[in-house]
């Protein structure tokens, strides 16, 4: 498992780790059941607070991604596609109501908009 933090990130520094070992996790880099770092492990090879990697974690199975098992450590969840589908979605159109929020605030119309996110989207094939 890597994991790179960035100190000149916005983003706090469990949240970087929360948001990686996620990212690993839906793409399978990480599969179900695998073990993860302990937390210390974790802390020590990233230089940073035990605290820090605690919070991580703690997001990580209150979303479901990872759970843990006392004197065992933390393991990669089954993850269920359709929630997976959900959550993808739910980001998307987050991302895509700030995308139009922008677009108004400096008169983009519809079609213009579609015209852009139509070309965006060709790129990517």
């Amino acid at each position: 498992m890597q994991i790179i933090i960035s100190n000149t990130s916005k983003e706090p520094i469990y949240e970087q780790i929360y948001v990686q070992i996620k990212k690993q996790v839906l793409t399978n880099e990480l599969q179900a059941g695998a073990a993860l770092p302990s937390m210390r492990e974790l802390a020590k090879d990233l230089g940073i607070s035990v605290i820090t990697t605690k919070r991580a974690y703690e997001e990580l199975e209150k979303t479901g991604f990872i759970y843990s098992v006392v004197g065992k450590g933390s393991f990669v969840s089954e993850q269920n596609k359709e929630m997976i589908l959900e959550r993808k979605m739910k980001v998307i159109e987050e991302q895509l109501m700030a995308a139009i929020q922008n677009s108004k605030e400096i008169g983009i119309e519809l079609p213009e908009l579609k015209e852009l996110l139509t070309m965006l989207y060709m790129e990517d094939v």
